[in-house]
């Protein structure tokens, strides 16, 4: 029999950069595979595995084949598919293999929610979610490693912290995780078939022309440079993607929007409103950090210095989610309200608005 455990190597745009996040997971990643005897006598796949993976119980492996993740000659199947001679087996999961082992810490979480099979997190802006390139600790998972742990589950349970979505290092607000391996992967088949509802809050430089609109662009790693994602509008290369924003607020030089996604590429909202002329504001990877609109004043430029201080990161704010419980079937829906940096910006920009419409 021949077996292999090894990471797939994923494609160039499904590698992440440091500090960037999918919003979603980028493709699929091999995480083991074996070859059946010449002379294997059929046997149902799930005993097949857990004969054949270590540390991996049989309900694991049960999860993984109802959503999809194990692969025989290429095809989803199921556990009770009798493995033949010479089949090939594949486990994929929507996230690479771990590059070393992680330790829990004891970082304080804002959780809105949590029952036995998820909870909501509230995540501020500059903790980065997942680990990895550099990055092994003080992360969202080591944090969630550690709640897991004071509520007695097991490490072999939590050694992916039930992650099936993420956001970006710099934007905050709502992720929800799962603490089964049946709800991660229910969880993550609503995320594949874009049946989670996600809004997010953004301030972006200009005055759009219209009062809602929509955002279709392939997005994929920029050619030029591989630390942004770029809008592929030809659709010649990049991963489809669907953007639809609402203005909530005109503060004249700069427009509150609500954007909600259909689809979740990395940086999906940030690329998306670039390109449309309209990047968020204080979003130093595309363009967002300098004054794009205004007057050439020293009292505004002077404003917008004191701006950029008070939120020194990309304006964009994970505020709503809903999905169907996994367990229960109902729907489920949840709100985070504006952080103090984002809403003291907020508040900056209603008092230069109003002080500009008085001098009219």
């Amino acid at each position: 029999m021949a077996d292999e455990r090894y990471t797939e190597e994923p494609e160039l745009d499904d590698i992440p950069v440091e500090g960037q996040e999918d919003d979603e997971g980028a493709g699929l990643y091999e995480h083991f595979a074996v070859t059946a005897d010449r002379g294997q006598t059929p046997l149902r796949l799930d005993k097949f595995l857990t004969v054949r993976m270590e540390h991996c119980s049989r309900n694991r492996i049960q999860a993984a084949a109802d959503s999809g993740n194990i692969l025989v000659n290429g095809l989803p199947a199921k556990s009770s598919y009798k493995v033949k001679p010479l089949d090939r087996i594949q486990i994929v999961m929507p996230y690479p293999r771990r590059e070393v082992e992680l330790t829990p810490e004891p970082i304080p979480l804002d959780i809105p929610y949590e029952d036995d099979d998820l909870l909501l997190v509230d995540k501020p802006a500059g903790m980065v979610v997942h680990p990895g390139h550099g990055n092994y600790e003080h992360t969202l998972v080591n944090a969630l490693m550690w709640h897991f742990q004071q509520q007695g589950i097991p490490a072999g349970e939590h050694s992916r912290a039930g992650l099936v979505h993420r956001i970006d290092k710099n934007t905050s607000g709502l992720l929800v995780v799962a603490k089964n391996e049946i709800a991660h992967a229910r969880l993550a088949k609503q995320f594949f078939d874009h049946t989670i509802t996600r809004r997010y809050v953004a301030l972006v430089w200009g005055n759009l022309s219209e009062d809602e609109g929509t955002v279709t662009g392939n997005i994929g790693r920029s050619p030029r440079d591989r630390q942004k994602m770029h809008v592929f509008a030809d659709g010649s290369d990049g991963k489809h993607a669907v953007t639809h924003w609402r203005v909530l607020r005109r503060y004249g030089y700069v427009t509150l929007v609500e954007c909600r996604l259909e689809t979740g590429r990395t940086h999906q909202i940030r690329v998306h409103m670039a390109w449309t002329g309209h990047p968020l504001f204080n979003d130093e990877r595309y363009g967002g950090d300098r004054i794009l609109k205004g007057t050439t004043f020293t009292r505004y430029r002077q404003f917008i210095e004191n701006c950029f201080s008070l939120l020194p990161r990309q304006a964009l704010h994970a505020a709503s989610l809903g999905f169907e419980h996994p367990a229960t079937r109902r729907e489920m829906r949840f709100e985070s309200p504006l952080p103090a940096d984002f809403r003291a910006l907020l508040e900056k920009w209603e008092g230069y608005s109003s002080e500009v419409k008085g001098e009219r």
